[in-house]
């Protein structure tokens, strides 16, 4: 399949990492928290942890210390279409297309549940035609978009001028959960929102970026190392400290299955430390990921396609790339993009 054009959006609220702190420093529950969990909040949020800002969306970031289950899904509700056609419109402009010109939507998210589904939402909310093909993949964490991506290439391998959307789209604010729970307490300081849409064909021409060559891995006895779990309602991410480790192996492995030598590799953030345990196992140097995950932190599933967007915008004789996703499962994906 053919990529026609790419384009993300964040939400209107940007905190530095600096003032994440501050708010939460000065929540009645960062003052019932024990000095151990302070630390740890300290230690991650000022310290060398690659992030400088993340994006939310909402204004009031210590609200979410008191959401219910219930206030929390209508915060998704009514942020993640918004966010995923903020997106949306973003491609389609860049393709020179409009919303009635799309064939099909396929959509991932894990920070939320609706039925019907956010495409539908979308659909709505963009002016699709009501004739358009809508998937909704959920439940495949932060690695999604690559066989999002994947489900949309089956499509147009038996659709070839067609015109398909592909949008990961995560309210991560919307999973807020908060203990003391090392693992809890990481994920407050690493994930933000965020939202990436991509307009694909078929058909092609020479000179133009397509992607194939999909390969994923599945190891269900790391499943409990990450992954969300329901507590009270609500999503509680479960994240082990050998998930970079896990990382790391998983990706290598995948990285031996290439067809060919990429001109560079284009990864999923999860963290600073996943990101090291990458570049340890990868002949490359991860400047876009790390980028990305600068500039908003984790935001599970659009980020791969954010770092990939950053580096079809910059001047660059490239051919080749190799995309890399994982996340909850535990699970590994990659694809090839060339031209």
């Amino acid at each position: 399949m053919y990529l026609l054009s790419l384009a993300s959006a964040t939400p209107a609220t940007t905190l530095s990492q600096v003032d994440c702190f501050s708010l939460i420093r000065n929540s009645d529950w960062f003052a019932a928290c024990s000095s151990k969990a302070q630390q740890l909040l300290e230690k991650v949020m000022l310290g060398p942890s690659g992030i400088q800002t993340r994006h939310y969306a909402t204004d009031d970031l210590v609200r979410l210390f008191s959401s219910d289950a219930q206030q929390l899904n209508e915060t998704f509700e009514r942020e993640a279409p918004r966010l995923a056609v903020a997106a949306l419109e973003s491609a389609l402009s860049r393709a020179g297309l409009h919303a009635t010109d799309l064939d099909a939507v396929f959509l991932c998210t894990c920070t939320g549940y609706l039925c019907p589904g956010v495409s539908s939402h979308v659909a709505e909310l963009g002016g699709l035609r009501d004739d358009v093909y809508l998937c909704d993949l959920v439940g495949l964490g932060c690695g999604a978009a690559i066989p999002t991506m994947r489900a949309a290439h089956g499509y147009l391998a038996a659709h070839p001028q067609a015109k398909v959307a592909v949008i990961a789209v995560e309210i991560c604010s919307a999973a807020f959960f908060v203990n003391h729970d090392p693992g809890v307490l990481i994920s407050l300081c690493l994930f933000g929102d965020g939202a990436s849409a991509s307009i694909w064909t078929g058909e092609g021409s020479p000179g133009q970026w397509q992607a194939g060559h999909f390969t994923t891995m599945h190891r269900p006895e790391h499943r409990e190392k990450i992954r969300f779990r329901n507590d009270q309602g609500k999503l509680k991410n479960q994240l082990h400290r050998t998930v970079p480790q896990l990382a790391g192996e998983a990706v290598a492995a995948l990285y031996h299955r290439r067809s060919a030598d990429p001109d560079q590799v284009i990864a999923h953030s999860g963290g600073r430390d996943v990101i090291e345990a990458l570049e340890n196992v990868l002949p490359f140097t991860l400047d876009e990921t790390r980028a990305v995950f600068a500039r908003c932190g984790n935001m599970s599933s659009p980020s791969v396609l954010m770092a990939l967007e950053q580096r079809l915008a910059s001047p660059q004789p490239d051919q080749r790339y190799w995309l890399t996703a994982f996340g909850a499962g535990f699970a590994a994906h990659a694809c090839e993009l060339w031209r």
